[in-house]
């Protein structure tokens, strides 16, 4: 009787992969996140710089910054009294870009 090829089991790699893209969809599920990782897509930039491009208080600004960082979107560095952050994520960018231009895509052609 010839053996049947069996579906793989789930692995906890598979498991892992799951929660890992999941924490990142939690975290871009702001928009304020979102509008952050656009402005910092061109370069580093400072929470002032952050600020004039961003409608909301700094308080709020800060806390969304934390946010990113503590995820593994953002780095961030020390000048003076400035803190500079940046993307240190690509793959946040590129899902970010993707679904963002087919959003943009489909109101366009709707509208």
């Amino acid at each position: 009787m010839p053996s049947r090829a069996r579906a793989p089991e789930p692995s906890m790699e598979s498991d892992q992969v799951f929660e890992l893209a999941a924490e990142i969809f939690r975290v871009m599920s702001s928009p304020m996140r979102l509008k952050i990782i656009s402005c910092l897509c061109n370069g580093e930039k400072n929470v002032s710089e952050l600020l004039s491009e961003v409608d909301t208080t700094q308080p709020n600004m800060s806390q969304h910054l934390n946010t990113l960082y503590q995820a593994g979107v953002l780095g961030r560095r020390r000048e003076g009294v400035q803190i500079y952050y940046r993307i240190v994520n690509d793959r946040v960018v590129t899902l970010c870009r993707a679904v963002c231009t087919q959003i943009a895509i489909e109101t366009d052609a709707g509208g």
